[in-house]
């Protein structure tokens, strides 16, 4: 019997345990030399100060590439990171310039004593360095380009929730008061569809064309969602100076959160659209003028069998000052379920997009399906939640 066995191979084995190499840290390493090429980490030595006791002989940098890496990384838990990590935390460190990797208890010691003024210098610091680099695909031209064929820089500001479970605890006279983990981080709040007791809100800013982050922002329980926006504003104001850009070439994509007139005033006068929920509109005389007139398009998409009927009303007064702003109706026959957007009048639904896009170089039909296409940002949103979850 002949053997087909190769005798040049020689195959050795061991008990001993050693750990493969985490399947993230590949891209870590490419992060690492990118912050070292750019002189980031340096950066944030010299411009994101905390000064607190019992931080040994850790830095702030310490603490941020930690961060760093279980962003990358995936793992569901800062536990779980810890427990890949640390059979190389000598390389994983060395690769940012540093010696030693902050133990788990004084990364929560660092994180629970944070305060707001070293994050905003460091969301700062990330901002500048975005807006001062232009990436190779920025240097050709991409937006929206509209029928009279000027091009239009998009942007995406979402004003989302996260609810989060609390488990009732035993309140007894014998029993010390309960402390919760997520006090300081959550408040009671609108959950929306989502199950829990408290809440915490965030606002994110999108380059819709190159997903570029411009911010994001968050708060406990309901947040401060105006205050929010008017920094996503001046964000995007920052990101169109840097790129030499005027402010009338952006056009803004709102989540419905912000469908009220209270909020017209803090896009300081940029183009915008968004979901209007101040059903009171059709009442306006001009509105039920327009809808007792022929429609002017129907609106349909591929993956959807409902066909909606568009009026488009110019000026319709809006907000304290009565400015005139541009709006969209789309009805559509009641269907056997509840509908969770718009609302049922005579067995139509009533939806409403409240715009300042031009009516010469967008039609109805052209604003109903920019809004819809937001969709696309809601699938990089989740994306980057399930990064960093």
């Amino acid at each position: 019997m002949n053997s087909i066995a190769d005798g040049s191979i020689i195959i050795q084995s061991t008990s001993e345990s050693v750990p493969s190499t985490p399947s993230w840290f590949g891209e870590v390493v490419l992060m690492a030399a990118y912050l070292r090429k750019h002189g980031i980490l340096t950066k944030i030595s010299e411009r994101v100060r905390f000064a607190r006791r019992r931080f040994g002989q850790y830095e702030v940098v310490d603490f941020v590439v930690v961060l760093f890496g279980y962003a990358l990384s995936g793992e569901r838990t800062l536990e779980m990171f810890y427990e890949r990590l640390q059979p190389f935390a000598v390389p994983f460190m060395a690769l940012f310039g540093r010696d030693r990797l902050p133990v788990r208890s004084t990364l929560s010691r660092f994180l629970a004593a944070l305060t707001a003024e070293p994050i905003e210098a460091l969301r700062m610091l990330f901002l500048e360095d975005l807006l001062e680099r232009r990436a190779d695909f920025e240097q050709h031209s991409c937006g929206l380009t509209d029928r009279t064929g000027k091009v239009w820089k998009v942007f995406d500001i979402d004003g989302t929730r996260e609810a989060a479970r609390q488990r009732a605890l035993p309140q007894t006279p014998e029993r010390p008061v309960p402390q919760r983990r997520l006090a300081e981080v959550c408040a009671p709040g609108y959950t929306g569809r989502k199950r829990g007791e408290i809440v915490r809100s965030r606002t994110t800013v999108l380059q819709a064309h190159s997903y570029q982050w411009l911010g994001t922002f968050g708060n406990r329980g309901n947040g401060e969602y105006r205050k929010e926006l008017c920094r996503a504003v001046e964000a995007i104001q920052s990101y169109l100076r840097a790129h030499y850009l005027e402010d009338p070439c952006a056009l803004l994509r709102l989540d419905g959160l912000y469908g009220t007139g209270a909020v017209l005033a803090d896009l300081l006068g940029l183009p915008f659209v968004m979901r209007c929920k101040v059903y009171g509109l059709l009442d306006l005389p001009v509105v039920q003028t327009r809808l007792h007139l022929p429609a002017d398009q129907q609106f349909t998409l591929p993956e959807s069998p409902l066909v909606r009927t568009l009026y488009d009303c110019p000026n319709v007064p809006m907000g304290a000052d009565g400015q005139e702003y541009r709006l969209v109706v789309a009805t559509h026959p009641k269907g056997p379920k509840k509908q969770k957007i718009g609302v049922e009048r005579d067995g139509l639904i009533y939806e409403l997009f409240l715009t300042k896009m031009p009516q010469d170089a967008f039609t109805a039909s052209d604003v109903v399906a920019f809004y819809l296409h937001r969709g696309s940002f809601e699938t990089v949103l989740s994306d980057e939640d399930g990064k960093v979850a």
